[in-house]
């Protein structure tokens, strides 16, 4: 994550809720690696059931001081639309 977004942060919360354009949410793990606070444990699942590619782009907005809202964008720049049914409930955060 960028270090001008985290700032607004009075303490970076351990885990978010990453909530996409159906309303779904998804957990994932946050970690101080270097100095910079990177999404974890969780991120590499959703990205993949998400189908994010090379070139697409993903943009985060901050909902709570834990949710963040996600859209993901193709090549091509028009807004990818996914379905909930495939989470690993391990990760399905819970409403």
């Amino acid at each position: 994550m960028p270090l001008d977004f985290t700032k607004h942060f009075v303490a970076v919360p351990m885990e978010f809720k990453l909530r996409n354009n159906t309303g779904c949410s998804w957990k994932v793990m946050v970690k101080l690696r270097n100095g910079r606070v990177t999404l974890d444990q969780g991120w590499a699942t959703y990205a993949a059931i998400h189908q994010i590619k090379i070139d697409y782009m993903v943009t985060f907005k901050l909902l709570t001081p834990d949710t963040l809202k996600v859209i993901i964008f193709d090549d091509d720049g028009i807004e990818v639309v996914n379905k909930c049914g495939k989470h690993d409930e391990a990760f399905a955060a819970k409403e």
